[in-house]
């Protein structure tokens, strides 16, 4: 399959600009919180979000990710600043774990990233989807004792995600309150077939229209002693008198490190997180793609180690592609990576020039966006649907959800790999197709003889085959003499039966009837 990059950056300002907007709105809080929960200055996370914006999106291929500072650097970042004396001497970490990532995207590690199966991505999502609901009914309740962008089971402000529940309940906000419910209410108003009918809602879609609401009743609430919200309870953007001010904020690394041989353990240590990070969050994101696009790995390092360089040397956090701002785009109809590169623009221009509006947007009504989001990446169809795929890929899609809400993002994945693979060494592998591409003959159709077994672990080849097949070929897979085709093989067989038909692919399936009815 082939990247889908032949597109105008322009092409589809209509669905990209609207949906950059709701992932600006989203990446406001999650870059200040996860600078809070770092312990770097809040202006850190500010110019993370605005590098991966537009540095990032300019070099990646990635159609619809978004990079910026990511939670599960959280922890690595607080320990490396307390470590290395000050936030300058660790921003050299940061400038050096650039330069091993693009090393990385040269020496082409990015092909880890077809050997995840897709028990394990789906649950990852899932289990994000999940954090995401728990960690922001406290904000929609009112009560922002732990910063937005903590994924963390044990959270930053003592308590865990379950007990946070609790203290919520007892400390509810009034104000909060009513604003998240009457945001989630627009919300669900918007997905019904009836309001989508309207044309008025191509141009203001549910999540603008919820925080504009939000900020509204944030305003009109001000001064009621019952229902006005406090400074927690909203966007909190340093807010500067002046253009020199503002450039004030920006810090640059203290170069001297680079002969302490501990800059380039945080270094290294950064750029591997940073990376696997990133590639899980490809991979997902690639998943959700309506057109199942598929992001150059490779390259996608490359990008993410240059944005990782330039955030270091202005003073900004390490960078990843994330899965929460990523669906957001997705989810909000983005189109290309045009979203990204505005989310990142938008971003520098009004925190330099309307921080005072930022900071009237409540946490409750980005709440009610998250809220949204993350239902939909753990409906329970999405349960229902790998139930069906059999007991291996269901048990591993279950603990890695499991996991990622009892832990963190990467012992989840962990855990869910470690599942996977015990369930995939149990089978015997053997070759699994037969296909040269020496042997094509122009005019004729081009065959691809499926073996008797075919595992995950031959996903990576049948992604590269299909990415050397011509356009405007016929192309005929037969699975006559297959007994067992894993869930993964299966479903970048059915990836490409999408993309064939943008490429004037003719594609014939034989022998499927009883490996593709699963899918449906």
């Amino acid at each position: 399959m082939k990247n889908s990059d032949n597109q105008g950056f322009f092409s589809h300002l209509g669905s990209d600009f609207p949906a950059s907007l709701v992932v600006f709105l989203v990446a406001v809080p999650l870059c200040l919180g996860i600078a809070l929960a770092s312990g770097a200055p809040l202006f850190s996370g500010i110019i993370a979000g605005i590098v991966g914006g537009i540095v990032v999106a300019l070099i990646s291929k990635s159609q619809l990710g978004v990079s910026g500072p990511a939670a599960g650097l959280a922890v690595i970042v607080l320990t490396a600043i307390g470590d290395m004396g000050s936030f300058e001497n660790f921003l050299a970490a940061v400038v050096i774990a650039g330069i091993f990532q693009v090393l990385l995207g040269v020496f082409k590690t990015g092909v880890f990233a077809y050997y995840l199966p897709s028990s394990v991505i789906k649950g990852m999502l899932s289990g994000i989807g999940l954090i995401i609901i728990l960690k922001q009914i406290p904000h929609a309740f009112g009560y922002d004792a732990d910063p937005e962008g903590d994924l963390d089971f044990i959270q930053s402000d003592g308590h865990n995600t379950f007990t946070e529940l609790f203290y919520a309940w007892e400390n509810i906000t009034p104000g909060a309150l009513v604003i998240s419910m009457l945001g989630l209410a627009i919300l669900i108003l918007w997905e019904q077939p009836f309001v989508k009918k309207f044309s008025f809602t191509k141009i203001l879609n549910g999540p603008l229209l919820a925080v504009a609401t939000g900020i509204g009743l944030n305003v009109f609430f001000d001064g009621n002693e019952f229902f006005s919200l406090h400074g927690e309870h909203v966007v909190n953007i340093p807010v500067n008198d002046s253009i020199q001010a503002f450039f004030g904020q920006f810090t640059t690394p203290n170069f001297a490190m680079l002969t302490e041989y501990k800059t380039y353990t945080v270094a290294l240590t950064i750029a591997i997180v940073a990376s696997i990070e990133t590639l899980l969050s490809v991979e997902a994101t690639d998943k959700m793609d309506p057109e199942r696009r598929i992001t150059p790995t490779n390259r996608e390092l490359i990008a993410q180690g240059v944005g990782n360089s330039v955030s270091g040397l202005i003073g900004g956090l390490p960078i990843t592609q994330v899965i929460v701002r990523s669906s957001a785009n997705i989810q909000s109809g983005g189109k290309t990576r045009a979203s990204a590169f505005f989310h990142g623009i938008m971003l520098l221009v009004c925190v330099m020039a309307i921080p005072q509006v930022l900071n009237l947007i409540p946490l409750a009504s980005l709440a009610a966006v998250l809220l949204v989001v993350g239902y939909k990446l753990v409906k329970p169809s999405i349960f229902k649907a790998m139930y069906k795929t059999g007991h291996s890929q269901f048990y591993s899609f279950i603990v890695t959800i499991v996991a990622i809400v009892f832990t963190d993002l990467l012992t989840g994945i962990g855990l869910g790999l470690a599942v996977a693979m015990v369930f995939i060494l149990w089978n015997n592998f053997k070759t699994p197709y037969h296909f040269d591409p020496n042997e094509i003959k122009e005019g004729e159709p081009i065959k691809i003889d499926l073996s008797e077994d075919v595992s995950f672990l031959n996903k990576a080849g049948f992604i590269k085959t299909f990415g050397l097949l011509p356009e405007n070929s016929h192309v005929i897979i037969d699975a006559t003499r297959t007994k067992d085709i894993h869930w993964d093989v299966l479903e970048v067989i059915e990836d490409f039966k999408i993309n064939a038909k943008s490429r004037g692919i003719n594609l014939e399936l034989v022998g499927f009837d009883k490996h593709l009815s699963i899918m449906e």
